[in-house]
């Protein structure tokens, strides 16, 4: 019976020595908690703030701004020198007295439109990509000084300021369309009447072929080519094939160049002396 009531006393010795220890244990790891989150801060976010305005907020919490990195970096959000990005992030926890490292904003990034006025479109190309740019919609406008297929102005214009990747429009040089005229018919008229009025208005001749035909005079043009009716430009060349036979010829019917319709030896013309071009005068 006298065992029982020392077990007992045992166990209580026991647990009160364990409660003992316990409370000790607590009570010096709190201790040493405390004693060392004494030098521990969380660091502030700085991000978006004036270099002035991040150290002093930085002091705020016991910390130092330790340096600025030497080159900034481009933000669309971010105004020119203000913190774009800080080292630690914020919440960090570090010892009072770290260091903080922050990255200056250069403010939003923007390329220079290259001159492009008198390039080509591969020219043209070439220099937009180089500028970090890209080539918009393509237009055209017909010019009388221009070399066909050159820039002749783009937008944004020469010097504008824009975000890297930005398409630019080119407006591009494209030749005048040529005066047309309608082709006479020839056949039948004097070739050393017809040829004066054709060259003094900046029409050519190209091939002219003589042939000999029985019953018509020397001179009279049996073919042509542009066919009557047809349209025709200054560009285009006129051949013609030529009698050399020698029998006298009416060389009295006056001959132009008329709009819409040809001419014949025996259909009235207008009396105009000058090529009147398809649809009217200009």
């Amino acid at each position: 019976m006298s065992a029982i009531p020392k077990l007992v006393r045992g166990l209580v010795y026991l647990a009160y020595s364990v409660v003992i220890m316990l409370v000790f244990g607590l009570a010096a790891y709190t201790s040493f908690s405390l004693f060392v989150r004494s030098g521990v801060t969380t660091v502030p976010p700085v991000e978006g703030l004036a270099r002035g305005e991040a150290a002093a907020r930085l002091a705020d919490q016991g910390l130092r701004l330790r340096g600025v990195e030497n080159e900034g970096r481009y933000s669309e959000k971010v105004p020119a020198g203000h913190v774009v990005r800080q080292s630690p992030d914020a919440r960090t926890l570090v010892k009072r007295g770290s260091g903080v490292t922050v990255v200056l904003s250069n403010g939003p990034q923007r390329v220079e439109v290259p001159e492009l006025e008198g390039k080509t479109l591969p020219a043209a190309q070439a220099a937009l990509s180089g500028s970090g740019l890209t080539v918009g919609r393509l237009l055209g406008a017909f010019s009388t000084t221009a070399s066909t297929g050159s820039v002749l102005t783009s937008d944004p214009g020469t010097g504008a300021n824009i975000p890297p990747s930005t398409p630019v429009h080119v407006l591009l040089a494209l030749n005048l369309p040529a005066e047309r005229y309608v082709m006479p018919d020839l056949v039948y008229r004097d070739y050393e009447s017809v040829r004066p009025l054709f060259e003094q208005r900046g029409f050519t001749f190209g091939n002219v072929k003589y042939e000999r035909y029985e019953g018509v005079a020397a001179g009279v043009i049996l073919r042509q080519y542009p066919l009557p009716g047809h349209p025709l430009t200054k560009q285009d060349n006129i051949s013609l094939v030529v009698a050399t036979a020698e029998t006298p010829i009416d060389s009295a019917t006056p001959l132009f160049l008329t709009p819409n319709s040809p001419t014949s030896p025996n259909a009235p013309v207008p009396a105009s002396p000058t090529p009147v071009p398809e649809g009217g005068p200009p």
